[in-house]
């Protein structure tokens, strides 16, 4: 199961993430998690909205460079260890992680793991035959 994340391409440069929130906001776009990555140059901003696609075309019309990524978002219980059973699972069916973030849902309750891999749909699958479980978008954005 994969939902979309866009990844938001920006200068290094101060006033450019509140660029694209502003733009967001304005639109009355709402994302459910943003994080920020950056280098000398540049930064990947990563984030998951219910709105992904009229948030890329806003984006993407005001010149902002943006791409659409499948990732998978596994809930968790929101506990030490949460996370190593599912890396446990990832490591035994050799699935390749190219980066991941969380978030928590009610303090102490659930945490939500967000991952990107080299092949979402097995890793996917091999998480769901560990019995873990798989958000969709519209589990993920009510």
């Amino acid at each position: 199961m994969k939902i979309k994340q866009l990844s938001i391409f920006i200068e290094n440069k101060p006033g450019r993430l509140a660029k694209v929130c502003r733009l967001l906001s304005e639109a009355g776009v709402n994302t459910t998690t943003l994080s920020l990555a950056d280098t000398r140059e540049f930064g990947i901003v990563r984030l998951l909205a219910k709105e992904w696609e009229r948030a890329r075309d806003l984006l993407s019309a005001k010149g902002i460079a943006v791409h659409a990524n499948d990732v998978v978002a596994v809930a968790v219980p929101d506990e030490p260890g949460g996370m190593t059973a599912v890396l446990d699972a990832l490591d035994a069916a050799g699935a390749n992680i190219e980066y991941n973030y969380a978030f928590s849902v009610g303090a102490g309750r659930r945490a939500v793991l967000v991952f990107r891999f080299t092949d979402p749909d097995s890793a996917a699958a091999a998480l769901k035959a560990s019995g873990f479980t798989l958000l969709d978008e519209e589990t993920l954005f009510g």
